[in-house]
């Protein structure tokens, strides 16, 4: 993806979508969705650049760039926060190199430290880690040992992602083929509880079902999601969100370019949200965060056995909240209180 190319066809995007429309100014910028960082430094700064004069950042404001460990040296640390990036995610995803190999990640675990060591160096010190957990048995992988070795890098955010497979991507066809088998119900669950007790161990907040933060470190831009917030998506397979309706693009790269630059919005779907949509996703929102749900009264008994089971519990303002063991079975208990409600 040669970068004047892509600047080019952001740059058109935000000229169809925002023509005429005065700077609106925003409390987060978020550069993910891929590999934003293959940019490289200059790259990102032209892109903050053009964004900016659309949705300038206010004072105070939250700038993340997701990135490659490959891709963090000292050269694009500098680049990025001369531009005003102040929060940095780093896909490491494992610290065990074998599992990176099967994950034809390119990157190896001394590399995450490099790109750790590069961002602190350069000023960049709230850096948020991920780790995928639930790989198959065969890899044999100490996903304890994972878990410390993130620990011992003191990162200020951590995001934990189960390994799901999906139909059309090489592991689903893996999959399918006999070549290898996804971790079983057991294993998923013993090691989502198990990241759990360390991670909350070591001082750090589970806030979300798959996020991690030290205290005032919560990712502002990925829980205004949770919050129902509406939000602006820019670039292939991009989703957006302005409180009435979602919308969202197209996901190739190559078929985005090529709609925008010749004048068309690229846009692929909407859909606007019905009553049914906003009581199903108040419930699923509210119970993914520790910000939990208001319960009515009459629903007191639905909810009753989960507390019994140690799967919800009441926080002090009388708010329904997931336990670790809750978050393991989101689906199923949004998708019953949903249904009690629509009746």
């Amino acid at each position: 993806m040669p970068v004047d190319e892509y600047v080019a066809a952001l740059q058109r995007e935000l000229e169809l979508r925002f023509h005429g429309a005065g700077p609106i100014e925003v409390e987060t910028l978020y550069l993910g969705g891929g590999t934003p960082s293959r940019l490289g430094g200059a790259g990102v700064a032209r892109v903050v650049d053009l964004v900016q004069r659309y949705f300038p950042l206010a004072p105070g404001g939250e700038l993340t760039i997701e990135a490659n460990p490959d891709d963090v040296d000292t050269e694009a640390i500098d680049a990025w926060v001369a531009a005003g990036v102040n929060r940095l995610s780093v896909g490491s995803q494992s610290f065990d190199d074998r599992a990176l190999a099967w994950m034809h990640r390119t990157h190896d675990a001394s590399g995450i430290e490099r790109a750790v060591a590069a961002a602190r160096a350069g000023g960049l010190d709230d850096l948020s880690l991920d780790l995928i957990f639930a790989l198959p048995a065969e890899l044999e992988r100490d996903f304890g040992s994972d878990v410390r070795h993130l620990l011992s890098l003191n990162p200020r955010h951590v995001s934990l992602y189960g390994l799901t497979v999906e139909p059309s991507t090489p592991l689903g066809r893996w999959v399918g083929r006999a070549l290898t088998a996804e971790a079983d119900e057991a294993a998923y669950e013993r090691e989502f509880l198990a990241a759990h007790d360390l991670l909350t161990a070591a001082g750090l907040e589970h806030y979300e079902v798959s996020n991690y933060a030290q205290p005032g470190r919560r990712s502002r831009h990925n829980s205004s999601y949770w919050e129902g917030a509406p939000y602006v998506g820019l670039g292939p397979a991009a989703h957006g969100f302005d409180g009435e309706e979602r919308r969202w693009n197209t996901r190739a790269y190559a078929h985005w370019r090529d709609l925008v630059m010749s004048g068309v919005d690229a846009i692929e779907g909407r859909e606007t949200l019905t009553e049914a949509n906003r009581t199903a996703e108040s419930v699923y929102l509210g119970l993914r965060s520790d910000r939990g749900l208001e319960i009515e009264s009459r629903e007191r008994d639905l909810v009753a056995p989960w507390e019994v089971a140690g799967w919800v519990h009441y926080g002090p303002e009388g708010r329904l909240r997931c336990t670790p063991l809750g978050w393991l079975r989101l689906d199923a208990l949004a998708a019953a209180l949903t249904h009690h409600r629509s009746r």
